[in-house]
Formats: structure tokens, C-alpha cells, sequence
């Protein structure tokens, strides 16, 4: 099975100027009469949705690579069993070979050879072997049936395991079809665009973009100042800062691309700490932590469904693996609508002295980063306000 797309379907809003390639070609189309903020939430909605596909993907995978371990398990011991059955098997046909053979030239049992015993030693001399050897037929016999059971109980968990595998397979490829199909909506809504709409929509996701960080930051719900992370934290967090510039692919886990969730539990790895692969299961597993307690390394959680995660670097920004056709780039931490923080190392103590990674400059990624920077509405470019009159 595919695990990923070798080339992301879709456009980030954040590099729309790469998207005018898709509409400056062959005759303008006719004007739309969408409103442009009704395009953008219509676009974003569709993002989201091939997001939370991608994350069932994910948490499909992550299970199939669960169960596919658990099923080496299951196969090592049921053939370790399989082969202790033959063993006890042999042993048990050796043991009705002498009984048969015992009888077929006229021996006597050892209990009835004790009986007729006229010397006492002798007599408990044949008591004792009477009495191992019955022990050695009953512990044949024990052991027989003690490695049939386990063997048949290993071979149903071993069915059971390879249905579950089939089930979270099929899961997985309904996941994959879903992501295909969102992205594939958004390449014809964006193809659809006139460079002046796709203009617009960048302005306006900055001005929306803008505005969100805003409240958040006069709202005090972010720490004062940045405090200093732990030193696994530190460590992830110069990971992830080492990835910037690398593009989104859904399903990726790095090194060359990264998801949002593949993004921050590599980070983690890396600092030698395992997460969940998710970021619905990073925010149910993992302690929460109240925005105003934030350090740097703590992961920030968006949307009601926990679909879109990033790693947040302290001063209201993180960094993130933001969507289809983007890269990996540093944000305001109030980019997409906040569910929540949970820290991965809730018991770490945090570093005496913390100097914070090198970042490039925002228009350094090549991804149009500068846009997530937002803007004073003093300083709005006509572009937005455009946009804004044209709600």
C-alpha cells in the first residue's frame, strides 16, 4: 500500500504565488461571485477535512505497525509451541510403544510385581519405580496437553491479529481515498481562482491570521515571558527547528518531508522520548498544560477534533509542518483555532540557561512565511483591505 503521495495534491494558502501557475495558462475563467471570505473558509474547511483523514491514516498505520509485530510475536511463539507439541508428542508415543511392547512379551506391571514379591526391599524398590514411573506417564500426558492448548490458543490470536490487520488495512485505504479526494477539491478550487483571487485570499488568511494573535496575546492567556524548556525539550525543539524549509507531505514522517504529527513525535524521538504518532492520541495520552504555562517543546493542539498539532518555541510562535503544498516554517501561535497544550516531559526539570535555535529569517523558507507574520491594521496592504470590502 502507498503510504504517502510522492508529490503533495493541493496548495498551501501561505505559497499562492506558486498557485497563479495553475490559472495563468490558456483563457481567464469567467468571475466568480464568491465572496472571498466565503473561498477561504471553504478552502480552509477542505484542508482540514484531508487533515483528519490524514491523521485516521496515520493512526492506521501506526496500528498496522503495532499488529504486524505483535503477529512476529504471536508467529515466534506459536512455532516454538508447535515444535514443544511434537516433542511431548514423540515422547508420548514412546511411552505407548513400551506399555504395548510390556505387554505383548508377557511383562508384569511393577505394581503387580511388588505384590508378588516374597523379599520386603525389593517389594518398596519396585514401589518407587512404580511410583516414577507413573509420575513420568502423567507428567508426559500434563505436558501434552499443556502445549496443545497453548498452541491452539496462540494459533487463534495469531487469526485474530491477521483480521485486525485486514480491518485497519481497509481503514487505511478508505483514509488514503479521503485525503486523495480533499486535496484533489482544493487543486480545482485553486485552479478555478484568477491571480487576483488568490492574491486576495493570502491577504486575508494574513489579516485573519493577524487578528487571532492579536487577541490571544492582549487576552494574557500566553506566558509573560519564555521560560526555559528541559533539556529534552530543548532537544526537540532544535530538531524541529533543523527541519524548516522541508515540505508537507501527509503520511511523512521525515527525514525529507513531514506531516504535522510526523513533525512533532519525530522531534520527541529525537530528544529520546516516544509519543504518540498522532495528534489525536498526542493530545488524549499526554499531560495538558495550560497555555499560559508554555515552554518551549510543549506541543500546541488545534482545531475541536485535535487534527493539527505543532511545537511551540516560546514568544507566541511554533513551528509546524502546516498543510499540502507548504513547508515547514515557523508560525504565530494563534494560526489556526486553538484546542489546547499538552507537554511530553511533565516531570523534566527545566534548563538554568536556555539560548534559543537559530531561526531564518521568515521570508528565508521560500513558503511565503513572511504572510504568517501578519500585520498592524495601520500597515494592511490594499490587497486585504480589498479583500475585506469584498466580504
Amino acid at each position: 500500500m502507498t503510504k504517502r503521495l510522492h508529490r503533495p495534491l493541493g496548495l498551501g494558502l501561505s505559497c499562492l504565488a506558486a498557485a497563479t501557475l495553475l490559472v495563468t495558462a490558456g483563457p481567464p475563467p469567467p468571475a466568480r461571485a464568491e465572496p472571498v471570505g466565503e473561498l477561504l473558509t471553504r478552502l480552509q474547511g477542505l484542508y482540514q477535512q484531508a487533515e483528519e483523514a490524514a491523521e485516521v491514516y496515520n493512526a492506521a498505520e501506526a496500528a498496522l505497525k503495532a499488529r504486524r509485530a505483535e503477529e512476529g510475536r504471536l508467529s515466534s511463539a506459536l512455532g516454538r509451541a508447535r515444535s514443544a507439541l511434537d516433542s511431548e508428542r514423540a515422547g508420548a508415543g514412546r511411552l505407548a510403544r513400551e506399555q504395548y511392547q510390556g505387554l505383548q512379551n508377557g511383562g508384569l506391571s511393577p505394581y503387580l510385581r511388588m505384590l508378588l514379591s516374597g523379599d520386603p526391599q525389593q517389594a518398596l524398590d519396585q514401589r518407587r519405580l512404580a511410583a516414577r514411573e507413573g509420575a513420568r506417564r502423567a507428567g508426559v500426558v500434563a505436558r501434552l496437553e499443556r502445549d496443545r492448548e497453548q498452541a491452539g490458543a496462540l494459533a487463534d490470536a495469531a487469526r485474530k491479529a491477521l483480521d485486525a490487520q485486514q480491518s485497519l488495512a481497509a481503514r487505511q485505504k478508505e483514509a488514503q481515498r479521503e485525503v486523495t479526494g480533499r486535496l484533489k477539491e482544493v487543486e480545482r478550487l485553486l485552479a478555478a481562482l484568477t491571480p487576483a483571487e488568490l492574491a486576495g485570499l493570502g491577504a486575508r488568511e494574513a489579516a485573519v491570521t493577524a487578528g487571532a494573535q492579536r487577541s490571544l496575546l492582549d487576552s494574557g492567556r500566553l506566558p509573560a515571558r519564555t521560560t526555559p524548556p528541559t533539556a529534552a525539550g530543548d532537544s526537540a525543539l532544535r530538531y524541529a527547528a533543523a527541519q524548516i524549509g522541508k515540505p508537507y507531505v501527509w503520511g511523512a514522517e521525515g527525514p525529507a518531508s513531514f506531516d504535522c504529527s510526523g513533525l512533532t513525535s519525530q522531534a520527541w524521538e529525537h530528544a529520546g522520548r516516544s509519543i504518540p504518532r498522532t495528534s489525536q492520541e498526542q493530545w488524549a495520552q499526554l499531560p495538558r498544560v495550560p497555555l499560559d504555562r508554555l515552554r518551549p517543546g510543549d506541543l500546541v493542539v488545534y482545531f475541536p477534533k485535535a487534527t493539527h498539532v505543532a511545537l511551540y518555541i516560546g514568544d507566541g510562535k511554533v513551528i509546524q509542518a502546516p498543510r499540502p503544498g507548504a513547508k515547514v516554517k515557523v508560525s504565530p501561535i494563534a494560526a489556526n483555532p486553538l484546542l489546547g497544550a499538552v507537554r511530553p516531559d511533565p516531570d523534566g526539570t527545566p534548563l538554568t540557561h536556555f539560548t534559543p535555535p537559530p531561526l531564518p529569517e521568515p521570508s528565508a523558507t521560500g513558503d511565503g512565511a513572511a504572510d504568517d507574520r501578519g500585520y498592524d491594521t495601520d500597515g494592511e496592504p490594499a490587497s486585504a483591505a480589498s479583500a475585506t470590502s469584498a466580504r
